[in-house]
Formats: structure tokens, sequence, C-alpha cells
């Protein structure tokens, strides 16, 4: 007999296929590698393990996975739990259901004391955008970034999310994983480096430099691209570090450009524009600053595709917008 939790995870395997999102199943490889290699790694999701990837975890340490059913609050709860037992937890879900329905649990029992539990938030941003508001997280960064403690990182692509994973497997605080839907492409080679705190210099430009992460940061090189072809000497800056912040880099960036320009599939207010907007304010530096993302509204509902372009968040887009401010 089929229970309603069967149903629903039966529901996203199907969509899962579907939706073809290879991009993710170098969540569950790189930590079934990991938990061969010896790591104390436990998995733990909510009814979606076929959407990010931990299906394939599962299969390779059966032993190490958990299934906590439609009850993300007390998977996160449960994880501080675990960690404090000496095991490393991974805990993933949407990204809406995470940052923002569990933001009390995440600050109170992973970040406050300080446990190792890693929160992977994955098709963040609009990347469920037909599913409407509820699914939607547009405003994780903000939230996340504020709590005390809690690192918070944005990977471009499969090759970066694995580099990032093995790079901070030994990490002695949380993390909070901000992840896309599967499909970004690629941007790095596999076995790329991963630093936490270090962003990555892509093209320095006098006139203008972009500054993206997580899913923006292929739109914005194809941009940059496109850009410099036609003899506009513009750069990019790539930051899967959200929090500990790349100070150094981005005064560096503003030093070196007339202006810069943040791209994010973020709201634009206390996401990686406010990140930028507060080193350069704390540093006195005078170069002006244009955030882009989703304005301070609530979401369009459709297709993610049409979303990308309706906010000017694809490549076409990022480079109206930087073409506009040259």
């Amino acid at each position: 007999m089929s229970t309603s939790a069967d149903l629903h995870e039966g529901s996203w395997h199907l969509l899962s296929v579907l939706d073809q999102s290879p991009g993710l199943h170098a969540l569950g490889d790189t930590l079934a590698d990991l938990a061969d290699e010896g790591h104390p790694i436990v998995a733990c999701t909510a009814d979606l393990k076929y959407s990010n990837g931990l299906n394939r975890f599962e299969e390779r340490h059966p032993d190490r996975f958990l299934q906590f059913g439609i009850s993300e609050q007390n998977m996160v709860t449960a994880s501080g739990g675990i960690a404090s037992c000496g095991e490393v937890p991974y805990v993933a879900t949407f990204a809406s259901f995470l940052a923002l329905l569990c933001c009390e649990q995440i600050r109170m029992d992973v970040a406050y004391p300080g446990l190792p539990v890693r929160l992977i938030g994955h098709h963040a941003g609009i990347a469920l955008g037909f599913y409407g508001t509820s699914h939607h997280a547009t405003e994780d960064l903000a939230i996340m970034r504020s709590i005390p403690g809690l690192s918070v990182v944005a990977p471009a692509d499969a090759a970066e999310l694995a580099a990032a994973l093995r790079a901070t497997v030994d990490h002695p605080g949380p993390i909070y994983f901000r992840l896309g839907r599967g499909r970004e492409p690629r941007v790095y080679e596999d076995g790329t480096e991963f630093v936490l705190g270090e962003a990555r210099s892509h093209y320095e430009g006098s006139e203008l430099t972009v500054v993206a992460t997580g899913s923006t940061v292929h739109p914005a090189l194809m941009a940059v691209e496109a850009l410099r072809a036609r003899g506009q000497d513009v750069g990019l800056l790539a930051v899967p570090t959200i929090k500990p912040f790349d100070r150094e880099r981005v005064l560096a960036a503003a030093q070196g450009s007339r202006r810069l320009l943040t791209v994010e599939e973020h709201n634009v207010v206390g996401g990686l524009g406010g990140a930028v907007a507060e080193v350069l304010a704390q540093a006195g530096a005078g170069t002006p600053l244009t955030c882009h993302g989703i304005p301070d509204e609530y979401c369009l509902i459709g297709p993610p595709t049409h979303l990308y372009r309706h906010y000017r968040l694809d490549a076409e887009g990022i480079e109206a917008v930087a073409q506009e401010l040259l």
C-alpha cells in the first residue's frame, strides 16, 4: 500500500527524470566518494533524493542515508544532534524550504552551537519558477549570510560544487550551500580548485567589472566575452563564497575599474550586491555600483528560462545591462 510520502517522492522522481538535472549528480557522487574515503558523512533529505541526486549516495551507503519525509524543520534539528555525536550530516532540500522555513532551526540548532552541519539548498532562486512563490528562494543569501558563524557557498557548476564539497569536508563550522537546478552549463573543468573565502578573477576590465555568483557566473561570462570581443574592456569576478567574503579581490576590482555591476539570481536587497556594497562603503571606495538581480518584489510564475529572460539574467540580458552602464 502506497503512502502519501511514497506518492510525493514518486512524483518528484518522475519530475527529476523529466527535468534532467545531471549537475546535481555531483552532490551524491562526491559525498559517496568522501564516505568511501572514511569521512563520517550522513546524507539526509526530505522526500527529494531524486531531485538532489542523493539517491546515488543511498545506493552506495544505504546505512548512512536518512529519509525524513516532508518534515524539513525536524530534519535540520536532527542534523544538529547527528553532528553532536561526531558525524557530518549533509542536509538537502529545496532552498525555499531550507533557508526560509527552517531559518529558526538553522540559527538555534546548528549555527548557534557551531556544529559541522552542511545545509544543501538546491533549486535556489527562481529555478522552480512555475511552482510559484512558495518555491522561489530569492531571499536566502540575505538570510543565511546574516546568521553568525554560518559560511555561505554558491558554486557555479557541478565541478565547482564537487571541489567545494571536498575542500570543506573537514571545516569545523556549519555551511550553507546554495545550488541551482543542476542544469547549469559547465564553467570549470573537473578537478578545479576551490578555497573557502576566495573569489575567482576571469578577466580584468578598466571600464567595468561584473561580479557574479552561482548560477549567474556562466551567463555573465558569456556576456563579458561578447563585450570584450567588441573591444570593450570589461572584467569578470566570480564569487563562489558569499561568506566569508573576499574583500581584497572585490576592492582590487573596484580600484581597477570605473564601475562595478553585481549579478545574482536573488533579490537585489541583501545578497551579493549588498555584500559588495558593504565592502565598498567600509573601505571608503567611491567606485559606482549597480546591483542587478530580482527586483524587490515577488517573482512572476513561469518556466525558469522565460523568467531568466524576463529579469535579464540570461547572457543577452546581462550583456544589455552592462552595455547600458558602459
